[in-house]
């Protein structure tokens, strides 16, 4: 009997050393298991980091990338502060891309803030996009309203320009139609008695008689009227070298000159030379002139 408790002793003793030998076993291969599992959640969550990092990467460059589009429209844009402001901003999306690269250890918290940071500079560009389509829209109506201005003074000014040519024409036109005009002109050479003579020796005046034509758009009124008697050499016959008028914006010599009355009316005229120079055969043209312009001429030849 008590050979038999001691071998229920010992069976019991075996058991609790074999049940103490499991519960090891078992606490050792938790713990194994636990830690696998710990590293695989760990490994899972390094994956994912490195997944959202790489999206962060990709999304950051397509921000980055919009900054560089907004670079090359500057000249569209036209707007120093804006410009810097863009600049600025363009710079921290640099400064970000280069943290994603260059870290290689980076931590869920990191990212987290860096996709709230993303958040925040696609609400800053949205915004910009905004403000730079309105002021694109601004400057397309302003260039618009440019052009339209510029036309209608490209309009007025060639409107003005047309004017004052139709202007100049229509002075012109009555500047021609107030000029004077001598008609019947005749040259009588006369001798000492105030005879005629064709005997050139004999010649003691030159007597040049004309009429100005009636013109009723001529301005009334005293005007004098010049003779010019140009020899054959081309020289003019003349008294005194200060004898002068003012022809086509120069002051030329003239042989005689004369007031007259002048009412619109067809008016008679009478010149004369007196003859203090000797005379040679040839063409001598006489030319008339009146309010700066050659109202008329005439020539005669003079024979020995």
């Amino acid at each position: 009997m008590g050979n038999f408790k001691e071998f229920l002793k010992r069976k019991a003793n075996i058991w609790v050393f074999i049940s103490l030998g499991l519960c090891i076993i078992l606490a050792v291969s938790l713990f194994f298991i636990l830690a696998q599992r710990k590293e695989m959640n760990d490994i899972k969550t390094q994956i994912a980091i490195e997944e959202e990092k790489r999206n962060l990467e990709a999304e950051y460059a397509n921000l980055a990338f919009e900054y560089d589009r907004f670079e090359g429209s500057k000249m569209l844009i036209n707007n120093d502060s804006l410009i810097n402001q863009l600049e600025n901003e363009k710079l921290k999306v640099q400064r970000l891309q280069e943290e994603l690269k260059t870290t290689k250890n980076i931590d869920a918290k990191r990212i987290n803030e860096l996709k709230k940071e993303l958040a925040t500079l696609r609400s800053v560009m949205r915004a910009y996009v905004i403000q730079i389509d309105s002021l694109n829209a601004l400057n397309q109506k302003l260039t618009a309203e440019n052009r339209e201005v510029s036309n209608k003074y490209r309009e007025a000014t060639e409107t003005a320009t047309q004017l004052q040519k139709d202007k100049e024409e229509l002075t012109q036109k009555v500047s021609l139609a107030s000029k004077l005009d001598a008609i019947g002109i005749s040259i009588n050479t006369l001798n000492s008695k105030g005879k005629n003579t064709n005997r050139i020796s004999k010649i003691e005046y030159i007597e040049v008689n004309f009429s100005i034509a009636k013109n009723v758009t001529a301005q009334p009124g005293e005007r004098y009227v010049y003779l010019r008697i140009i020899k054959p050499d081309n020289d003019v016959l003349i008294k005194n070298r200060n004898d002068l008028f003012v022809y086509e914006d120069s002051e030329i010599n003239y042989s005689a000159k004369k007031l007259v009355e002048y009412d619109s009316e067809e008016t008679p005229v009478t010149l004369y030379w007196t003859v203090e120079e000797y005379l040679y055969p040839g063409v001598y043209r006489m030319e008339l002139f009146a309010d700066n312009e050659k109202i008329g001429e005439k020539s005669i030849t003079l024979q020995k």
